[in-house]
């Protein structure tokens, strides 16, 4: 198989074309034949001009690739290695959604032949892609795993708008379903992984690895997120205490904020569901999240609270959020808990604006109901800075004047502008 693939008589296909499915395909089309397939036509016909539709990506990642973006089951039937990179998001009451896994499971079957390999990439809890996925590629298929085909797991660790720790630099884990897999599934990423692979010892042991990565940041900012509103009690800057006390060597430099996006703020609920299942209230990682969760309301009624003391009246109260997206630097607006900000300032009667020079305000309006404003007023009774865009960082004490009231509030989450500002009040996590 991997003789085949690096020879160019056997195909590789990428199932699943979004922040983590494009790159991938893009970096394997570099060493040999690949098919690129996504359900959705019009991100197809983008990626097919050479576009990323999600704006991670430039023009130039796109040439000297031997890819086909297609959405046909026949053209994907060509591929023998399958490597399946779709979101696994949860539903309003935090419980996984397994629907685009079961469906790429679906497709899968349709397509696959003996001899073929399959490697899920999607984040799961442990234990899903052996009693989830399978049943449903064995049932559509008629074949059977090991004996037929060969099913293996290597979780994603592409963080959106990192540049730096990109796919080739971040070692890999991989797994299979027995060591023959194993070894193949490992030799074929490291083609384009130049960090190298960790070989896990079982498809649930990489399964596991990769949820307790993100449930451990999960768990140590929201450490960070009740320090922070204890400190806040005592009347002390969160980020002086961080800064003093990260000068120890073995100090873990976490920082409070808004937990949002598909990974962090989802994760460690399919470890919690599975662990429900299975008889056992996970109490530790429940309450991390629930702290985390509530930070958006945490963040609107502190400014809330400012407001009243210092406006006669509220009803017309002025807020500008700047930031709409779930993290720095990139147009990604999933599970952004900034849209839970907005959403506590407005069941507060009070006029809020969002700017963002990343976000798409359709995209925002789809999502959350609220738009981008075109334009910035000079008169807000608070500034609410959620992430830290390189755009912002540049912004000094004159602009917070220049676009707010005498009496203002300038929320810092993130700690940027700590002892920058000086004409307006000032509060940060």
């Amino acid at each position: 198989m991997y003789d085949q693939i690096v020879n160019k008589k056997e195909k590789l296909a990428v199932i699943g074309l979004g922040y983590v499915g494009l790159p991938i395909a893009l970096e394997f089309a570099k060493k040999t034949t690949v098919i690129g397939f996504d359900i959705n036509e019009e991100r197809v016909a983008l990626m097919q001009q050479g576009i990323d539709p999600s704006k991670e990506l430039e023009k130039e990642a796109f040439e000297g690739c031997d890819i086909t973006f297609t959405t046909s089951l026949e053209k994907l039937k060509e591929a023998k290695f399958f490597i399946v990179a779709v979101p696994t998001p949860v539903d309003e009451h935090n419980v996984p959604d397994l629907t685009p896994v079961t469906k790429a499971s679906e497709t899968i079957g349709k397509v696959i032949k003996k001899g073929d390999y399959v490697v899920f990439e999607s984040t799961v809890y442990p234990g899903c892609t052996e009693e989830d996925c399978l049943p449903i590629i064995e049932e559509i298929s008629g074949l059977k795993n090991i004996t037929d085909f060969k099913l293996g797991y290597s979780p994603e660790r592409i963080n959106p708008g990192d540049k730096e720790h990109t796919l080739a630099s971040i070692i890999k884990v991989v797994s299979g379903c027995d060591e023959e897999s194993l070894e193949v599934i490992a030799k074929v990423y490291e083609l384009v992984v130049t960090a190298g692979v960790h070989r896990a010892s079982s498809i649930k042991v990489a399964e596991a690895a990769k949820i307790i990565e993100n449930t451990q940041r999960d768990l140590n900012i929201a450490l960070m997120n009740e320090l922070s509103i204890i400190f806040n009690k005592l009347n002390i800057n969160t980020y002086e205490v961080l800064e003093a006390a990260g000068t120890k060597w073995n100090f873990l430099k976490f920082q409070p904020g808004l937990v949002g996006g598909h990974c962090i703020g989802v994760d460690p609920y399919y470890l919690t569901y599975k662990a429900s299942e299975l008889g056992y209230d996970a109490e530790v990682i429940l309450a991390g999240r629930n702290i985390n969760d509530n930070m958006a309301k945490y963040v609107a009624n502190n400014v809330v609270q400012h407001i009243i003391k210092n406006s006669n009246d509220v009803k017309s109260a002025k807020v500008l959020v700047k930031g709409a997206t779930f993290k720095e630097n990139v147009s990604d607006i999933r599970n952004s808990k900034v849209a839970d900000v907005v959403k506590a300032l407005k069941a507060f009667h009070l006029n809020v604006d969002v700017e963002d020079p990343y976000a798409s305000s359709e995209e925002l309006q789809h999502e959350y109901g609220f738009e981008l404003t075109k334009d910035i007023a000079a008169d807000y009774d608070a500034v609410i800075v959620t992430v830290p865009h390189k755009e912002y960082v540049k912004l000094d004490d004159a602009y917070f004047t220049s676009i707010t009231k005498p009496e203002a509030l300038v929320v810092d989450l993130k700690g940027v502008f700590r002892k920058k500002i000086s004409s307006r009040n000032y509060w940060s996590l």
